[in-house]
């Protein structure tokens, strides 16, 4: 990380989505017609590029992507792009992507994996999307990866507010929103002051929340991910410029969403340009520990 050259860098992009393995054979059926099913409704084919291809991707523009697969194969049925493959894809262009990981905290052996990632194959960060993963943030489970990653001083970057995950089906699939009030997030910073942790996305419709907590807790940031800055609300944007600078942080949600797209909307937007430098890259970099 210390040899990134941070003064060359662009921007971070904190929320970069694994979706195509590198390992072969282990894509489920459900896995590919999710991928389809994006590609038609966000009129892209990024949905199918390999991890090379990403890092390729970021590498051309100048930036860094925080990359992640999301195990959500317990509660939805779809098989997740596996941990060491993102890992070894960053190992592999340590320019251009750095790796979290994602681990079901109901999975028997999650504690041991995760307690792997971090010691042996680079992982920096975990991600968490209760909602499609099944869980409550309070739980037992959950508790425990948390102690685990407090201890390593690691990063937890959890989705928050509405999915489009499961609109389509009966009972929305399953999917509790309710697991991802970023409000929730404030017992985590209480009871974890070493974990430094990321409210995904605006967090609709729970906005107002995302903020106070990240105004309050030293240990919470914010990643503008999933949206694009045309439609964020009012009070997201006078935060960035005033009260929260140093705690926001540029996110795409590639491939769905790409930074191209979130940078070109963001000059639709009042972001001061004394904000811009931290919001892009330099409150990522001190998270991270770049530079």
């Amino acid at each position: 990380m210390s040899a990134i050259d941070l003064d060359n860098i662009v921007a971070i992009d904190v929320h970069v989505h694994a979706l195509r393995p590198d390992t072969l054979g282990i894509e489920n059926e459900l896995s590919r017609k999710t991928r389809e099913d994006q590609a038609r409704r966000w009129k892209t084919d990024l949905v199918n590029i390999t991890l090379d291809e990403t890092a390729d991707y970021y590498r051309e523009r100048r930036m860094l992507a925080v990359i992640f697969p999301v195990d959500s194969e317990r509660h939805m049925g779809d098989s997740p792009v596996p941990n060491t493959d993102v890992a070894a894809a960053a190992a592999r262009n340590p320019d251009a992507l750095i790796p979290f990981a994602s681990i079901d905290p109901r999975r028997p052996t999650a504690l041991d994996e995760a307690r792997d990632l971090i010691e042996n194959h680079g992982v920096k960060g975990f991600k968490f999307h209760p909602s499609i993963q099944g869980f409550a943030t309070e739980e037992p489970a959950a508790y425990a990866m948390y102690e685990l990653l407090a201890e390593y001083r690691s990063i937890a970057l959890f989705h928050s507010g509405q999915t489009g995950i499961g609109r389509n089906l009966p009972g929305g699939g399953g999917v509790r929103l309710k697991h991802s009030n970023p409000m929730l997030i404030d017992d985590i910073a209480v009871d974890f002051p070493e974990l430094r942790l990321i409210i995904a996305h605006p967090s609709f419709p729970w906005q107002s929340e995302a903020l106070a907590v990240a105004r309050h807790k030293q240990n919470v940031f914010i990643d503008l991910s999933g949206w694009s800055p045309k439609y964020f609300e009012e009070q997201l944007v006078q935060h960035a410029n005033s009260l929260i600078p140093d705690k926001v942080l540029f996110g795409s949600d590639f491939p769905v969403l790409t930074p191209d797209r979130w940078l070109a909307d963001a000059e639709f937007r009042d972001f001061r340009p004394a904000t811009m430098p931290g919001l892009l890259k330099l409150n990522a970099a001190r998270l991270l520990g770049i530079g």
